[in-house]
């Protein structure tokens, strides 16, 4: 028979290095951004002593004020706004409908349609810059948002998430719907959405992260300050011909990151109450 004490003590040990073990993580993931908060308020002399220092001597804002300065933060982060809720948006209207038909709907040709919309996620992006470049090129389309907008509205991804949560949700429910004469359209908004929220959240989270970071895309699809978003704006910061400016640069980057951490609090608290709600698990 084991002892309790000896068992205790193995409990405690296990607790301890599991403890140990997350702070690591936690400390591996959130060092990075410390750092890049803590030299956006540091002076530019500190930014380039050695060795570095990761708390700033002397807190300044020289970094926000030259980011500000050299940077039409308002305009850039205005278009990454645009083009990243336009795609919600669009996305949404595309998905739910689609996610719905392929998970309750029998139609001729579904399994091969539902293969083809897999086939999306599983070919590298890389492969169609090419040609959708060339198609937006010969539209004379590439100075505005439609090409940073257009090529992103079917979520491959989104609709197979999707699709397997709409399965989940028993066909009693819908079928009692159907008997009280509820429109399929009806059917959607009042039972699939509510019941799929959880989904809904972090299909619209992931897209937003992708969108927001786009760097590549955007960048190759415009020329212009114009319409170019906040995430090529703040690379614009870092100077070729003169030391790089980590100040300015990480103050740049706070700008690019805060929406994203008030996105993922918001959508976060959002995703647990709909866990709750729905009772799917």
């Amino acid at each position: 028979m084991e002892n309790p004490n000896t068992a205790r003590m193995l409990r405690c040990v296990r607790s301890v290095i599991s403890a140990a073990f997350k702070l690591l993580v936690i400390f591996i993931v959130a060092y990075p951004f410390l750092w890049m908060v803590f030299t956006a308020f540091k002076p530019y002399r500190e930014t380039i002593t050695y060795p570095p220092t990761l708390l700033p001597t002397t807190w300044s804002l020289e970094g926000l004020t030259s980011c500000l300065a050299e940077l039409d933060v308002h305009h850039f982060m205005k278009n990454s706004l645009v083009v990243s809720i336009s795609v919600l948006i669009l996305q949404y209207i595309v998905i739910i409908p689609a996610a719905y038909a392929f998970a309750r709907v029998r139609f001729p040709g579904r399994s091969l349609l539902f293969g083809i919309v897999l086939l999306g996620f599983m070919i590298p992006q890389q492969v169609t810059f090419v040609p959708v470049y060339l198609i937006f090129s010969k539209a004379k389309a590439l100075q505005s948002y439609w090409p940073q907008i257009l090529p992103f509205v079917a979520n491959a991804f989104g609709i197979f998430l999707l699709r397997q949560y709409f399965m989940q949700i028993p066909e009693e429910i819908i079928e009692s719907a159907r008997m009280d004469s509820a429109s399929e359209p009806k059917i959607i908004f009042s039972i699939m959405i509510p019941m799929a929220r959880t989904a809904l959240f972090t299909i619209g989270l992931l897209s937003f992260i992708s969108l927001w970071n786009s760097y590549f895309w955007p960048l190759i699809m415009t020329t212009k300050n114009t319409f170019r978003p906040l995430s090529v704006g703040v690379a614009m910061l870092k100077s070729v011909d003169a030391s790089i400016p980590w100040h300015t640069l990480m103050a740049g980057n706070l700008f690019l990151t805060c929406p994203i951490l008030i996105a993922y609090l918001f959508a976060n608290k959002q995703i647990r109450k709909a866990f709750v709600y729905s009772g799917i698990k």
